[in-house]
């Protein structure tokens, strides 16, 4: 399995090429240098980014993200985590109605140990009573 730093490195070189540079070292260095304000990349510097060697700092990342017209998140973490984070949260807002909201309200301003209370409450009946695949489904 790779690592997350060639998942990067593969990402950088996909979105280089999709905006028309050649995913090389010198193209890198020069096209990043341009952009960013603080101390320039070496040659070598981007090389170890490009080759799953070593991961841009934030602030390196947001530049690169600009400059190839992604999220910093999607460059550095790629759209997978993005879209499984989307899928949960349409789980939610399909499953959630105005009872349960309701409850979650009231859960949220209880003071911290009651809230202690109730969520052991709660994890107590989820592993007492586990849901079926048909149970979760409705």
């Amino acid at each position: 399995m790779e690592n997350a730093k060639e998942k990067f490195a593969q990402r950088l070189r996909e979105a280089m090429e999709r905006a028309g540079y050649e995913a090389k070292p010198s193209v890198l260095e020069r096209e990043f240098n341009l952009r960013y304000w603080g101390k320039p990349m070496t040659l070598h510097g981007v090389r170890r980014w490009l080759l799953g060697q070593s991961l841009p700092g934030q602030d390196k990342l947001e530049v690169l993200a600009e400059w190839l017209l992604l999220t910093p998140q999607a460059l550095r973490f790629g759209e997978e985590i993005a879209q499984r984070v989307d899928q949960r949260r349409a789980r939610w807002e399909e499953v959630i109605g105005y009872q349960e909201r309701e409850a979650f309200e009231a859960f949220i301003n209880l003071p911290a140990p009651q809230r202690k209370v109730v969520r052991e409450v709660i994890l107590a009946f989820a592993q007492a009573f586990p849901a079926t695949d048909k149970e979760t489904a409705k």
